[in-house]
Protein backbone atom coordinates (compact mmCIF):
# COMPACT_ATOMS: atom_id res chain seq x y z
CA UNK A 1 0.00 0.00 0.00
CA UNK A 2 1.18 3.19 -1.30
CA UNK A 3 1.29 6.23 2.24
CA UNK A 4 1.51 8.85 0.53
CA UNK A 5 -2.49 10.83 0.28
CA UNK A 6 -4.10 7.89 2.67
CA UNK A 7 -6.10 8.69 5.43
CA UNK A 8 -5.37 7.03 8.40
CA UNK A 9 -7.50 7.22 11.33
CA UNK A 10 -5.16 6.42 15.02
CA UNK A 11 -7.05 6.33 18.01
CA UNK A 12 -4.75 6.76 21.56
CA UNK A 13 -2.85 9.78 19.43
CA UNK A 14 -2.35 12.22 22.07
CA UNK A 15 0.81 9.64 23.34
CA UNK A 16 3.09 7.00 23.50
CA UNK A 17 3.15 4.81 20.33
CA UNK A 18 -0.09 6.77 18.68
CA UNK A 19 1.61 10.37 18.72
CA UNK A 20 4.68 8.80 17.75
CA UNK A 21 2.78 6.85 14.97
CA UNK A 22 1.08 9.45 13.95
CA UNK A 23 4.43 11.44 13.05
CA UNK A 24 6.10 9.00 11.41
CA UNK A 25 2.70 8.40 9.12
CA UNK A 26 2.93 12.11 8.43
CA UNK A 27 6.39 11.87 7.43
CA UNK A 28 6.02 9.43 4.56
CA UNK A 29 3.13 11.74 3.13
CA UNK A 30 0.04 10.03 4.64
CA UNK A 31 -2.81 12.14 6.27
CA UNK A 32 -2.95 10.98 9.62
CA UNK A 33 -6.38 11.32 11.51
CA UNK A 34 -5.73 11.99 15.33
CA UNK A 35 -8.03 10.69 17.60
CA UNK A 36 -8.22 10.90 21.62
CA UNK A 37 -9.85 12.02 24.77
CA UNK A 38 -8.34 15.45 25.42
CA UNK A 39 -8.93 18.02 22.35
CA UNK A 40 -5.98 20.02 23.35
CA UNK A 41 -3.15 16.82 23.70
CA UNK A 42 -4.57 16.78 20.18
CA UNK A 43 -4.11 20.14 19.20
CA UNK A 44 -0.67 19.81 19.87
CA UNK A 45 0.21 17.19 17.96
CA UNK A 46 -1.45 18.73 15.16
CA UNK A 47 0.50 21.37 15.34
CA UNK A 48 3.88 19.29 15.81
CA UNK A 49 2.41 18.23 12.40
CA UNK A 50 2.08 21.06 10.19
CA UNK A 51 -1.76 20.39 10.49
CA UNK A 52 -4.01 16.99 10.89
CA UNK A 53 -7.49 16.06 11.23
CA UNK A 54 -8.41 15.87 14.75
CA UNK A 55 -11.10 14.18 16.46
CA UNK A 56 -11.91 14.46 20.12
CA UNK A 57 -13.92 11.53 21.66
CA UNK A 58 -14.12 9.16 24.22
CA UNK A 59 -14.19 5.13 22.87
CA UNK A 60 -14.93 3.83 26.04
CA UNK A 61 -18.65 5.63 25.91
CA UNK A 62 -20.54 3.35 23.18
CA UNK A 63 -22.06 6.55 21.63
CA UNK A 64 -18.97 8.26 21.70
CA UNK A 65 -17.66 5.76 19.31
CA UNK A 66 -21.30 5.77 17.19
CA UNK A 67 -20.73 9.28 17.11
CA UNK A 68 -16.96 9.50 16.36
CA UNK A 69 -17.35 6.93 13.31
CA UNK A 70 -20.22 9.50 11.88
CA UNK A 71 -17.81 12.01 11.86
CA UNK A 72 -15.27 10.23 10.38
CA UNK A 73 -16.77 9.36 7.21
CA UNK A 74 -18.44 12.44 6.78
CA UNK A 75 -14.98 14.04 6.07
CA UNK A 76 -13.90 11.92 3.62
CA UNK A 77 -12.86 7.90 2.99
CA UNK A 78 -11.07 6.14 5.37
CA UNK A 79 -8.39 4.22 4.21
CA UNK A 80 -7.03 2.40 7.31
CA UNK A 81 -8.12 2.16 10.72
CA UNK A 82 -5.81 1.69 13.53
CA UNK A 83 -7.19 0.65 16.47
CA UNK A 84 -4.17 1.51 18.82
CA UNK A 85 -6.04 3.26 22.09
CA UNK A 86 -5.55 1.63 25.19
CA UNK A 87 -5.55 1.98 28.59
CA UNK A 88 -3.44 0.18 31.61
CA UNK A 89 -4.44 -1.48 34.70
CA UNK A 90 -2.07 -3.43 37.10
CA UNK A 91 -3.13 -5.23 40.50
CA UNK A 92 -4.65 -7.95 42.33
CA UNK A 93 -7.87 -8.39 40.70
CA UNK A 94 -9.69 -8.41 43.58
CA UNK A 95 -8.54 -5.21 44.65
CA UNK A 96 -8.80 -3.65 41.46
CA UNK A 97 -11.99 -0.75 40.86
CA UNK A 98 -15.16 -2.38 38.94
CA UNK A 99 -15.35 0.76 36.98
CA UNK A 100 -11.80 0.67 36.27
CA UNK A 101 -11.97 -3.08 35.09
CA UNK A 102 -15.01 -2.21 32.84
CA UNK A 103 -13.51 1.08 31.32
CA UNK A 104 -10.16 -0.83 30.43
CA UNK A 105 -12.45 -3.47 28.44
CA UNK A 106 -14.26 -0.55 26.74
CA UNK A 107 -11.29 1.05 25.43
CA UNK A 108 -9.20 -2.00 24.77
CA UNK A 109 -11.73 -4.45 22.96
CA UNK A 110 -15.48 -3.29 22.94
CA UNK A 111 -14.53 0.00 20.97
CA UNK A 112 -12.31 -1.94 18.41
CA UNK A 113 -14.52 -3.76 17.66
CA UNK A 114 -17.52 -1.63 17.48
CA UNK A 115 -15.58 0.99 15.57
CA UNK A 116 -14.63 -1.68 12.98
CA UNK A 117 -17.63 -2.14 12.46
CA UNK A 118 -19.32 1.01 11.40
CA UNK A 119 -16.33 1.77 9.18
CA UNK A 120 -16.01 -1.56 7.48
CA UNK A 121 -19.13 -1.08 5.43
CA UNK A 122 -17.98 1.67 3.65
CA UNK A 123 -14.67 0.03 3.03
CA UNK A 124 -16.04 -3.16 1.57
CA UNK A 125 -18.19 -0.44 -0.98
CA UNK A 126 -14.98 1.37 -1.85
CA UNK A 127 -13.63 -1.60 -2.20
CA UNK A 128 -10.25 -1.46 -0.22
CA UNK A 129 -9.44 -0.68 3.77
CA UNK A 130 -7.16 -2.09 5.88
CA UNK A 131 -7.52 -2.21 10.12
CA UNK A 132 -4.85 -2.72 12.17
CA UNK A 133 -5.28 -3.83 15.95
CA UNK A 134 -2.46 -2.92 18.39
CA UNK A 135 -2.57 -5.70 20.71
CA UNK A 136 0.02 -6.93 23.15
CA UNK A 137 2.20 -10.60 23.89
CA UNK A 138 0.15 -9.67 27.45
CA UNK A 139 -2.47 -11.38 25.37
CA UNK A 140 -0.63 -15.07 24.78
CA UNK A 141 2.14 -14.29 28.12
CA UNK A 142 0.10 -14.30 30.98
CA UNK A 143 1.86 -12.33 33.95
CA UNK A 144 0.87 -11.64 37.63
CA UNK A 145 -1.22 -8.16 38.15
CA UNK A 146 -2.51 -8.19 34.28
CA UNK A 147 -5.90 -9.78 34.11
CA UNK A 148 -8.03 -7.84 32.54
CA UNK A 149 -5.22 -6.23 30.66
CA UNK A 150 -4.27 -9.62 29.27
CA UNK A 151 -8.05 -10.67 28.79
CA UNK A 152 -8.63 -7.80 26.45
CA UNK A 153 -6.06 -7.67 24.36
CA UNK A 154 -6.10 -11.69 24.37
CA UNK A 155 -9.80 -10.88 22.93
CA UNK A 156 -8.39 -7.97 20.89
CA UNK A 157 -5.97 -10.51 18.84
CA UNK A 158 -8.89 -13.33 18.83
CA UNK A 159 -10.95 -10.83 16.94
CA UNK A 160 -8.40 -9.91 14.52
CA UNK A 161 -8.28 -13.86 13.76
CA UNK A 162 -11.83 -13.80 13.56
CA UNK A 163 -12.56 -10.66 11.38
CA UNK A 164 -9.82 -11.82 9.35
CA UNK A 165 -11.91 -15.01 8.29
CA UNK A 166 -14.99 -12.69 8.04
CA UNK A 167 -13.59 -10.21 5.58
CA UNK A 168 -11.68 -13.24 3.12
CA UNK A 169 -12.71 -12.91 -0.31
CA UNK A 170 -12.80 -9.14 -0.04
CA UNK A 171 -10.61 -6.46 -0.42
CA UNK A 172 -9.97 -5.26 3.32
CA UNK A 173 -6.97 -6.37 4.79
CA UNK A 174 -5.95 -6.65 8.29
CA UNK A 175 -2.51 -6.69 10.44
CA UNK A 176 -2.67 -7.85 13.99
CA UNK A 177 0.04 -6.31 16.37
CA UNK A 178 1.55 -7.93 19.19
CA UNK A 179 4.39 -6.10 20.85
CA UNK A 180 6.03 -6.68 24.29
CA UNK A 181 7.13 -3.94 26.67
CA UNK A 182 7.76 -0.62 25.26
CA UNK A 183 9.57 2.24 26.54
CA UNK A 184 6.97 4.33 28.27
CA UNK A 185 4.92 6.03 30.90
CA UNK A 186 2.46 2.91 30.54
CA UNK A 187 5.29 0.40 31.45
CA UNK A 188 6.23 2.57 34.57
CA UNK A 189 2.50 2.27 35.80
CA UNK A 190 3.29 -1.55 35.08
CA UNK A 191 6.12 -2.07 37.04
CA UNK A 192 4.38 0.01 39.98
CA UNK A 193 2.57 -3.92 41.10
CA UNK A 194 5.59 -5.53 42.83
CA UNK A 195 4.83 -8.88 41.33
CA UNK A 196 4.43 -7.90 37.95
CA UNK A 197 8.06 -5.99 38.22
CA UNK A 198 9.25 -9.36 39.30
CA UNK A 199 7.60 -11.08 36.49
CA UNK A 200 8.88 -9.17 33.59
CA UNK A 201 12.32 -9.15 35.12
CA UNK A 202 12.53 -12.54 35.65
CA UNK A 203 11.61 -12.53 31.12
CA UNK A 204 14.31 -10.37 30.98
CA UNK A 205 17.01 -12.50 32.58
CA UNK A 206 15.94 -15.05 30.39
CA UNK A 207 16.19 -12.76 27.08
CA UNK A 208 13.12 -13.31 26.44
CA UNK A 209 11.97 -10.13 26.50
CA UNK A 210 12.95 -6.25 27.01
CA UNK A 211 11.82 -2.82 26.77
CA UNK A 212 11.70 -1.89 23.29
CA UNK A 213 12.23 1.33 21.54
CA UNK A 214 9.40 3.34 20.79
CA UNK A 215 11.00 4.18 17.13
CA UNK A 216 11.11 0.55 16.26
CA UNK A 217 7.90 -0.49 16.79
CA UNK A 218 6.28 2.41 15.29
CA UNK A 219 8.87 1.27 12.06
CA UNK A 220 7.55 -2.14 12.28
CA UNK A 221 3.77 -1.06 12.16
CA UNK A 222 4.22 1.63 9.32
CA UNK A 223 5.72 -1.40 7.59
CA UNK A 224 3.03 -3.69 8.58
CA UNK A 225 1.16 -0.88 6.89
CA UNK A 226 2.52 -0.53 4.21
CA UNK A 227 3.43 -4.15 3.03
CA UNK A 228 -0.18 -5.17 4.54
CA UNK A 229 1.31 -8.13 6.75
CA UNK A 230 -0.62 -10.38 8.42
CA UNK A 231 1.25 -9.64 11.87
CA UNK A 232 3.69 -7.52 13.32
CA UNK A 233 5.37 -9.01 16.77
CA UNK A 234 8.11 -7.99 18.45
CA UNK A 235 10.44 -8.45 20.06
CA UNK A 236 11.18 -11.72 18.00
CA UNK A 237 13.18 -13.39 20.33
CA UNK A 238 9.59 -13.94 22.20
CA UNK A 239 7.81 -14.64 18.94
CA UNK A 240 7.07 -18.51 19.76
CA UNK A 241 4.72 -17.68 22.57
CA UNK A 242 1.80 -15.80 19.96
CA UNK A 243 2.67 -18.68 17.31
CA UNK A 244 1.79 -21.33 19.18
CA UNK A 245 -1.68 -19.63 20.24
CA UNK A 246 -1.49 -18.67 16.58
CA UNK A 247 -1.29 -22.46 15.50
CA UNK A 248 -5.29 -23.39 16.32
CA UNK A 249 -6.62 -20.19 14.12
CA UNK A 250 -4.38 -21.17 11.11
CA UNK A 251 -5.41 -24.67 11.26
CA UNK A 252 -8.84 -23.38 11.14
CA UNK A 253 -8.54 -21.66 8.04
CA UNK A 254 -7.30 -24.58 6.19
CA UNK A 255 -9.90 -26.68 7.40
CA UNK A 256 -12.41 -23.80 6.00
CA UNK A 257 -10.42 -23.18 2.85
CA UNK A 258 -12.82 -22.90 -0.15
CA UNK A 259 -15.73 -22.22 2.27
CA UNK A 260 -17.74 -19.00 0.66
CA UNK A 261 -17.72 -16.80 3.59
CA UNK A 262 -19.36 -14.24 1.90
CA UNK A 263 -22.60 -15.87 0.31
CA UNK A 264 -25.60 -15.48 2.45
Amino acid sequence: MELAGRRIVVTGASRGIGAALARSLASRGARPVLVARNQGDLEKIAADLGGAEIFAADVAQRDGVRTLARALEAEGPVDVLVNNAGVDLTGRLWELPEHRIEQLVAVNLTAPMLLTRALVPAMLARGSGHIVNVSSLSGTNSLPGLAPYSASKAGLSHFTAALRAELRGTPITTTLVEIGPVVSEMMDSVRSHAPTRRAVQRLARLRLSYDLPMDHVVAAIVDGIERQRRHVRLPRRNVLFPLLVEAPRRMTEWLLAGVDHQRD
